[in-house]
């Protein structure tokens, strides 16, 4: 359940970040509470997670799932560039996440 619970934080801190760039975008409640949600969802589930797995594992689980899913959703939303260098970048960031999984 906890691995369950860490791509559930994963997805949310993927969700905060996209939801910071709408914030910049729309200055209004909607999109702070958004923000909010996203972020708050992502440490609940970060923190169940924690019950079970080593800190580091989750912890570096936890930031490449955001720091790759929000690259691929600025690129899927926002125009961001999608170039074979970022996409190769991306790509050794998931194997790095799997790699922990493989071996915790």
């Amino acid at each position: 359940m906890a691995w369950i619970y860490l791509i559930l934080a994963g997805i949310f801190e993927m969700l905060g970040v996209m939801f910071i760039n709408k914030l910049n975008k729309d200055r209004n409640l909607f999109s702070f509470i958004l923000l909010i949600l996203g972020f708050g969802g992502s440490f609940i589930f970060l923190s169940l997670a924690m019950e079970s797995l080593p800190m580091g594992t989750a912890y570096a689980i936890w930031t490449g799932i955001g720091a790759s899913g929000g690259a691929i959703l600025g690129m899927i939303f926002y125009g961001e560039q999608k170039d074979w260098k970022r996409l190769a970048c991306i790509s050794l960031v998931v194997a790095s996440a799997v790699g922990l999984k493989l071996i915790s």
